[in-house]
């Protein structure tokens, strides 16, 4: 079978969990028999498929970045997808966002529309009024043969808040591709003692609930500081709450690669994962990886996956979160029980597995 793959998140993305999904199933599928992707991409500078072992294309500098980068990415890459669409030479297109621009290209082909999480539609007012994404999403729900959704509560919010027919969607656990290796490296000192914070801050992120939680744990340890990787730098609304708190000097902010961020997990003495909603978590897996204790909210998908792997709290309650942190610091044997519950957890999670499933829902569809 052959597979259509379009340019949408390889333009609006220099490293994410969504263009890494895809590229990983790129991959995943070269070791399976009776199945060819083609991704239509003519310009990026995505780093998962910048070695273009898969696609032909304009590598841009890894770090380039200007106004209105994806607006142009798209502008080029659209023709080539319209182009690939119109010669109809595959036989499931895949698109990889929301984009509904292909239903005039389409043809009588089918397609399968892999929905991560319902964000939009529970955190709509994060979102400013212009924003299209639900109402796209809607759309190409309704009209897709398949729906893929990453986890049984991804699922169980498309049924609810879309109505979507349970018989249309097929739930495809995601992987890790994190692999803690013992010569990694950094070129800066860190604390010795630190809580891991990974990603955006923002809204349903939680942060400022999490830090206001641990404010009082960082001023009773003196050698106990929180690092926050990814996000970008400290905004003035997030120091001034530092300042508050009296933890100015105890909270940190790196931007890292793929690369380094494993030594950062496999150095904390535990991972908080405070987010008020997720898809699925693909950091719940990158912690189980490396070995790091996981703290993490008990809603929406991440107790499904993170199974008996974390310590959980309620995350709208900051004496839950302490408490929970707490414990974890406290207690080293409980620490080892986590991890070695997530170490058996983790096995349940591969991309060759996802690729497997992926290509059985393909299969399904072309039955």
């Amino acid at each position: 079978m052959n597979i259509l793959f379009d340019h949408q998140i390889f333009s609006a993305q220099r490293y994410g969990g969504i263009s890494r999904y895809f590229y990983e199933l790129v991959c995943g599928f070269d070791d399976i028999q009776d199945i060819e992707v083609k991704i239509t991409l003519l310009i990026s500078n995505n780093h998962y498929i910048s070695e273009q072992i898969h696609t032909k294309h304009i590598d841009l500098l890894p770090n380039s970045r200007f106004r209105g980068r994806q607006r142009f990415f798209n502008l080029l890459n659209s023709p080539k997808s319209i182009l690939q669409l119109n010669r109809q030479n595959f036989d499931i297109f895949h698109p990889t966002y929301y984009n509904p621009y292909f239903l005039n290209y389409i043809g009588n082909k089918p397609f399968v529309l892999t929905v991560y999480d319902m964000i939009h539609e529970k955190f709509n007012e994060l979102f400013s009024s212009n924003d299209k994404t639900s109402q796209n999403k809607r759309l190409l729900v309704e009209k897709a043969s398949k729906i893929i959704a990453i986890s049984e509560s991804t699922k169980k919010d498309l049924i609810e808040l879309f109505g979507t027919e349970e018989s249309k969607i097929e739930v495809v656990y995601l992987g890790s591709s994190m692999s803690p290796k013992s010569e990694i490296s950094i070129s800066f000192e860190i604390p010795k003692n630190y809580i891991l914070f990974v990603g955006l801050r923002e809204g349903y992120k939680n942060f400022e609930r999490f830090i206001k939680s641990v404010a009082t744990i960082l001023n009773d340890k003196e050698d106990l500081f929180v690092i926050c990787v990814g996000g970008d730098e400290f905004r003035s609304g997030e120091l001034k709450l530092f300042f508050d708190l009296n933890i100015e000097n105890k909270i940190l902010q790196y931007n890292l690669n793929d690369d380094s961020l494993p030594y950062f997990y496999k150095n904390a003495l535990t991972f908080v994962f405070p987010s008020l909603y997720e898809g699925f978590g693909i950091p719940i897996l990158e912690s189980f990886a490396c070995e790091c204790p996981l703290i993490c909210s008990n809603v929406s998908s991440l107790p499904e996956v993170a199974g008996k792997g974390a310590c959980y709290f309620d995350p709208y309650s900051e004496e839950s979160i302490k408490n929970a942190v707490l414990k974890v610091l406290e207690d080293a044997n409980f620490r080892e029980q986590l991890i070695c519950n997530a170490t058996k957890r983790l096995k349940n999670f591969s991309w060759k597995r996802t690729a497997r499933q992926t290509k059985r829902v393909y299969e399904k569809v072309l039955a």
